[in-house]
């Protein structure tokens, strides 16, 4: 696709979310950057750079066979993609088709659709964190078993801490469940700002969800809205 398609695909999404207009103001992303080089109280150990403390998960998740996961046709483990010391992080539940071969979360119609959510509050995927509940792909895209979260979790945890967001974003009920331990729809929760971690989290519906009932995107798009004004310290 050419750079002109592309931007009638993403001009296409934003009227249909309700967008009436695109700003290229960087001001609000240079608030977020001197908010992030400002005085910072003295740590009382040496701090681990995010980066690396990303890289140390990762390492200790290994060729995770943990669950059964492992032997059910993952071909790889899909770990997490982004900005290390990104102040948004969206959380779906496990990876995909797609995602297994590439080894990279939401790179398949949903995680293209993500991209224009992303982009709709002015950023880019390089600007944010990607991961999932767990980090192996079901049978059938099959929805993750209890066994399957309980193994993951604390390297989903320990992601969360190391990248320290100020926003979170839980994409669809399975995510929701997991990070809240609420059985709750999703219609009930998404919108609500919940102290999750030190961050803020903010649940909405999953992008595949949304592929297949766009008259949600526009209860999306408010979802979005809040998470825009929550990191410019508008809410």
């Amino acid at each position: 696709m050419n750079e002109r398609s592309q931007l009638t695909e993403h001009l296409r999404f934003f009227e249909e979310i309700g967008v009436s207009g695109v700003s290229r103001d960087p001001a609000w992303r240079a608030r977020q950057m001197e908010a992030r080089s400002g005085p910072e109280p003295a740590p009382s150990a040496a701090p681990v750079a995010s980066g690396e403390a990303l890289q140390l998960i990762r390492a200790d998740l290994g060729d995770c066979t943990r669950c059964k996961l492992h032997t059910l046709g993952r071909r790889q483990i899909v770990f997490g993609v982004g900005n290390p010391d990104a102040d948004l992080m969206f959380i779906g539940e496990a990876p995909g088709r797609d995602e297994d071969i590439q080894g990279i979360p939401f790179v398949g119609r949903a995680g293209q659709l993500l991209t224009k959510m992303i982009e709709a509050i002015g950023l880019t995927r390089n600007d944010v964190y990607i991961a999932n509940v767990i980090k192996c792909r079901p049978p059938e895209n099959r929805n993750p078993e209890p066994d399957e979260v309980a193994s993951c979790e604390p390297f989903l945890f320990r992601q969360i801490d190391s990248i320290a967001p100020k926003v979170v974003v839980a994409l669809g009920a399975v995510a929701v469940k997991a990070l809240l331990k609420s059985d709750a729809p999703i219609s009930r929760l998404r919108g609500r700002v919940i102290d999750y971690r030190g961050a803020k989290l903010v649940p909405t519906f999953h992008p595949a969800f949304l592929l297949r009932s766009p008259d949600k995107k526009r209860e999306a798009w408010d979802d979005l809205k809040k998470v825009r004004a929550l990191l410019r310290g508008d809410a």
